[in-house]
């Protein structure tokens, strides 16, 4: 394997939010994972690139509970979870952002951003007899969406009107407003404009500067080199290098992606 590029990281004092130790995950005779470690700190952006087929979006799956490690250990600060579902996931604060969004078109912003974990009373009532509080799910999304200062058409408009940048918007700020320490986003910027991938470049550093500890696929290197912090490049279901992503350092990631350094 060749050795990581070496460099220092922004940050690089402070323990890791969540870390990946040797990770493992095979499907039948193919290894999709061949003992992959990594870390990401609070107030980061780790870009995590790589080929289709280098197992970044095994990588994910796998912290966002879709798939279950087959080996390996997923610490957060410091303690192992078991993270076996997505709601074991969400409850140790890991929020993810696919590629599809997975919005409900024929809802509003604070809608989708509930669905699922609608507020709702009393408390002590079976879940389906209790009552929504959709006021209150509507002041909590303004809340979220003007924090992150996103611009949004009028309250109640349903997202499958909106821009694709509007939707993204949505998606990640719904992430943000439940992940309490991690955010994963998938190819945040794939099929946007210009204008709209700047709106979503600036919500991932706000989300940064909040504290969030934010993991980053994308085939998109002056993105990556604009919001990262650090690059972890894969191949072939292995890490073969790290590098902080920078115009400089460009030729030589591009090398680790595509093999050229082997």
């Amino acid at each position: 394997m060749t050795a990581p590029a070496v460099d220092t990281p922004r940050d690089s004092g402070s323990a890791p939010v969540i870390a990946v130790t040797d990770a493992v995950k095979r499907f039948g005779g193919v290894i999709a994972l061949d003992h992959v470690s990594l870390a990401v700190r609070a107030g980061e952006v780790l870009a995590l690139l790589g080929d289709n087929g280098a197992g970044k979006s095994t990588l994910i799956k796998c912290l966002a509970g879709v798939h279950r490690l087959d080996a390996g250990v997923i610490e957060m600060d410091g303690i192992p979870v078991r993270i076996d579902s997505p709601a074991t996931a969400r409850t140790v604060g890991i929020e993810t952002v696919y590629q599809d969004l997975a919005l409900f078109d024929n809802l509003d912003p604070a809608a989708n951003f509930y669905a699922g974990r609608e507020l709702a009373s009393p408390s002590w009532l079976p879940r389906w007899l209790r009552v929504l509080r959709p006021r209150e799910m509507q002041s909590a999304t303004r809340a979220v969406l003007d924090d992150l200062r996103v611009t949004l058409p009028a309250a109640g408009v349903m997202v499958g009107l909106m821009s694709g940048g509007q939707r993204q918007a949505v998606s990640v700020a719904r992430a943000a407003a439940f992940a309490s320490r991690v955010v994963i986003l998938d190819e945040p910027t794939a099929a946007l404009g210009a204008r709209e991938s700047r709106s979503v470049l600036d919500l991932i550093v706000r989300l940064r500067d909040q504290g969030k500890a934010v993991l980053v696929i994308s085939h998109a290197l002056d993105h990556v080199i604009e919001v990262a912090d650090r690059a972890i490049v894969m191949r072939r279901g292995r890490v073969v290098g790290e590098a902080i992503p920078t115009r400089e350092n460009q030729p030589r990631i591009v090398s680790l992606i595509v093999g050229g350094d082997a």
